[in-house]
């Protein structure tokens, strides 16, 4: 398997041992959909390279949930699989990917026979707790414009891109809000030479 091991760090040798015997690693291009609500989930994955976005869908309207970045998992999906219940949550690939899948049906004996595999998922709902609380102080405090401009500058470090390709749409969709709130606000933070918008996409600028 091709791949920096040091990714996978926080398994103990003879866990990482039995992941790399029993797992595949696949590789995602952009915008493939790897995880769709209702769906049974039948590998937990863990990102070694590129950018999952995990994702709940309202009617036609859809809200970000958090991003899977290397060396992370999706506790949702863990949590689905361990009780054998349908996904609550989409997850599609935003940046090129190469994801470790783990066969779910492998996950009980391995957190009983190597307790420090639960250590994994205790770190991912914190991080995942504390990204919740980070997003609601953002909804009661912040006005708009800020949450989008942050937004932005997140998504371009994460993609590690200065150009964010994304439609009004889409990003309306990720904070949860109308194409013509983020239009007007797009056009507004340009106004205070915060982004550029060209056929390149958008552009953070300070």
């Amino acid at each position: 398997m091709d791949f920096d091991k040091n990714l996978l760090s926080f398994l103990k040798p003879p866990l990482l041992e039995k992941v790399l015997e029993n797992s595949s690693i696949k590789e995602f291009q952009k915008g493939t959909e790897i995880l769709r609500e209702e769906q049974y989930v039948k590998v937990l994955p863990i990102v070694l390279e590129g950018l999952v976005k995990v994702y709940s869908r309202f009617n036609d309207k859809e809200l970000l949930l958090y991003y899977i970045q290397p060396s992370q998992s999706c506790v949702m999906t863990f949590y689905a699989s361990l009780k054998n219940t349908p996904s609550k949550v989409y997850a599609s690939v935003e940046e090129d990917s190469k994801i470790l899948l783990i066969p779910v049906r492998l996950l009980p004996k391995w957190l009983k026979d190597f307790p420090d595999f639960n250590q994994l998922f205790y770190d991912q709902f914190n991080l995942r707790y504390s990204e919740l609380l980070d997003t609601i102080g953002h909804l009661l405090t912040d006005r708009m414009d800020k949450r989008l401009y942050e937004h932005l500058k997140n998504k371009s470090e994460l993609t590690n891109n200065s150009s964010i390709k994304m439609s009004h749409n889409q990003i309306a969709n990720e904070l949860g809000t109308a194409r013509e709130v983020v239009t007007r606000l797009l056009k507004k933070l340009e106004l205070e030479s915060k982004i550029i918008q060209d056929s390149g996409g958008i552009k953070i600028i300070a």
